[in-house]
């Protein structure tokens, strides 16, 4: 019998979102599959990113909203927390999810599982813990890490990762975080409900600058208000440097420098693609920001493709790597590269309270492009349901061409991203704002402001 000229037919780089469902998907059509994960099986998601800071946040906005319950007649002047229940309900919601332990799963879907740091020794084999594989085909889904800024005195020091802030077993009593971004934002009020004393800096004008302004500036004025957290925007960090167990950190503000002493210093400023795999040796184009791959996730060697945050794109978000990885597999499968990503309608939620979910373009993005719109902002005090919930901070708006097509929404209020999907549904399927305004939205629903908003339009 000829010996099969690859000990794999595809072997995957990463178990998170953008590399788990393409090798579960061609192990099932029966192809010799291998994945490698040099972390924890399941990547960042599921370990030490979306699951356990929601979780938290779960927890933390149940609290924060019994504190506030005597306005209804609730009795909660006892209310309080222990936080290592609440770091124990985190590991429980951790272990439910079960990513980290699913190297059982891969074996029972007949994928080959290797525990290690994986690096390209020619463009067909790797080397994982002094152990060579080849393979006809490989997928790249190796992740991004949170980057380290280049800020004066950070070379020297230790500071604090999402993921480390989570393994920390006492809540500092005062948290410095580097960038307004959604995750910053969601340490920020997580962190601050708790008690914890925490000073945001970005140099960007507003907080999520990615996100439409009225988001932004209404983040900025809640978590001012309601949790005294101290906003430091169009703010560039200059230097970092230990001052005895605490944190000096010297920034520049409206061309003042200015100086605050913390217990930590948490990074959420960016992140970078994990690159350093050997890429050089396969032949694939790359540099530190990330792979370069065509319209179909292929990279310049045609038998290797790549997904996820390791391409470097701004998204980071599970269900978008889920679906590049769908595709990638469609495209290995296939031996031909001929599908790609459809990213319309991807929505993207912040699990702030209120959260914001949008889909589609904002109004910067219609501006850049020159698009002629059709706006409608639409405040959640207009439905009842922010009567009975005695709740008014957010919004819905509602963004249509010329013709009253849906391009871009943005809904900021209580559950926004269990709301968002009929508008991705619209945008997705160039629905109307009139076809919107026209279904029934049941009453007592924040849904209704989206109708509100779309009769606008119509």
């Amino acid at each position: 019998m000829a010996k099969t000229r690859f000990d794999f037919d595809l072997i995957v780089i990463g178990s998170g979102a953008g590399g788990s469902a393409a090798a579960t998907i061609a192990a099932r059509e029966g192809k010799r599959v291998a994945i490698v994960e040099a972390d924890t099986f399941g990547g960042t998601s599921p370990n030490w990113g979306d699951v356990p800071i929601k979780s938290l946040l779960h927890a933390t906005q149940l609290y924060d909203q019994a504190q506030a319950g005597s306005r209804f007649g609730l009795r909660t002047a006892t209310l309080g927390y222990n936080y290592p229940s609440l770091l124990n309900w985190k590991e429980l919601a951790v272990k439910r999810t079960g990513a980290g332990g699913n190297r059982a799963y891969y074996d029972n879907a007949g994928v080959t599982t290797l525990h290690g740091l994986a690096h390209f020794l020619s463009p067909h084999e790797i080397n994982v813990n002094r152990r060579h594989y080849s393979s006809e085909q490989f997928l790249i889904a190796t992740g991004a890490d949170w980057k380290i800024p280049d800020i004066q005195g950070t070379e020297s020091l230790s500071l604090l990762t999402p993921r480390d802030l989570l393994e920390q077993t006492r809540l500092p009593k005062s948290l410095y975080i580097i960038g307004g971004g959604t995750t910053g934002v969601e340490i920020a009020q997580l962190m601050s409900t708790l008690g914890v004393k925490v000073t945001i800096a970005d140099i960007a004008s507003r907080l999520l600058p990615g996100y439409e302004s009225e988001a932004g500036e209404l983040t900025e004025h809640l978590l001012r208000k309601q949790k005294g957290v101290s906003i430091l925007t169009q703010t560039r960090t200059l230097a970092i440097e230990k001052e005895n167990i605490a944190y000096r950190v010297t920034y520049s503000r409206g061309g003042q420098e200015h100086s605050v002493r913390v217990d930590h210093v948490l990074v959420c400023a960016g992140r970078r693609p994990n690159v350093d795999l050997g890429l050089e040796n396969a032949g694939v184009e790359y540099s530190d920001k990330g792979i370069v791959v065509d319209k179909h996730l292929q990279t310049s060697a045609k038998h290797i493709y790549a997904t996820g945050d390791v391409l470097g794109q701004v998204t980071g978000h599970t269900h978008t790597a889920l679906l590049q990885s769908r595709v990638a597999a469609h495209n290995i499968l296939s031996k031909k590269a001929t599908l790609s990503p459809d990213y319309t309608g991807t929505p993207h939620v912040i699990f702030t309270y209120p959260s914001i979910a949008s889909v589609g373009l904002n109004e910067d993005d219609c501006l850049r492009r020159d698009l002629h719109i059709k706006k409608a902002l639409v405040p959640l005090s207009v439905v009842a349901r922010s009567n009975v919930s005695d709740f008014k901070n957010g919004f819905v708006k509602l963004i249509a061409d010329k013709k009253g097509v849906l391009i871009g929404a943005t809904v900021m209020a209580p559950d926004a991203g269990e709301a968002i999907h009929e508008l991705a549904l619209a945008i997705k399927h160039d629905m109307t704002a009139a076809q919107i305004a026209e279904t029934p939205h049941a009453f007592l629903t924040w849904s209704e402001a989206i109708r509100v908003a779309a009769n606008k339009l119509s």
